[in-house]
């Protein structure tokens, strides 16, 4: 597994820590693999979901920090969803 995925684990448990999620969200991370969250939290996989976010490594790393809102970066091309729109804005909210 990838340290860029590694990390990506370790950033969503603790953005999502204490919070509900009650849907299935993949994040692929365009050339380093994917990323499921459920309401486990996340871990490495590449199962089917409800919905999947797919962004380069540093457009994540910049919504992981703070430094990107995932609506933002949604509106201006950098993060593509595919599936439930409102699973991928209830995700959102928890990231922000």
């Amino acid at each position: 597994m990838s340290d860029v995925i590694d990390a990506a684990v370790a950033a969503l448990n603790e953005k999502m820590s204490g919070e509900s999620f009650d849907s299935t969200a993949k994040f692929v991370i365009e050339g380093e693999g994917a990323v499921m969250v459920d309401g486990d939290g996340a871990r490495a996989g590449d199962d089917e979901a409800d919905v999947t976010l797919t962004a380069d490594t540093d457009t994540f790393e910049s919504m992981m920090n703070g430094d990107l809102n995932p609506t933002a970066a949604f509106m201006s091309g950098k993060l593509a969803v595919d599936g439930d729109m409102g699973t991928a804005m209830k995700l959102g909210g928890l990231l922000s």
